[in-house]
């Protein structure tokens, strides 16, 4: 992400994420769509924490490689041009590789139910296990 793009980007909530990272909304959810559809690009080594979605988020990995773990299953290493459909209720999160930084487009729909339910923090064990 170029310094011009990074302009358009704010700060994402330091109490959720370990690391920096920034969101761009490109849809905000209304009364006639709903569904929020964000940018958001992670800076080398930076994950959010663990987490549920009332409905569906789906993760389309734009740049660089996506960390991706659901509770009690390994850690996925998703590529540029992939996607992670997350199901509802599903603790997770997600984050950037340790050597590079990450852009997701992150996609909630039903947002009537409710965005994200944040938990805790990813330790650095679980993020380098």
């Amino acid at each position: 992400m170029n310094n011009v793009e990074k302009e358009s980007f704010k700060p994402a909530p330091a109490d959720y994420f370990t690391g920096k990272a920034f969101i761009k909304a490109l849809v905000v959810a209304d009364t006639v769509t709903n569904c929020n559809v964000s940018d958001v690009a992670f800076e080398a080594g930076c994950r959010n924490n663990w987490h549920t979605h009332p409905s569906n988020q789906i993760l389309l990995v734009k740049e660089g490689t996506c960390y991706y773990q659901e509770e009690g299953k390994p850690i996925q290493k998703i590529a540029a041009g992939g996607v992670i459909n997350v199901l509802p209720g599903i603790k997770h999160w997600h984050g950037a590789s340790p050597d590079a930084p990450m852009v997701h487009v992150a996609i909630n729909i039903n947002t009537d139910k409710g965005l994200v339910n944040w938990m805790e923090r990813v330790t650095d064990e679980q993020y380098h296990n």
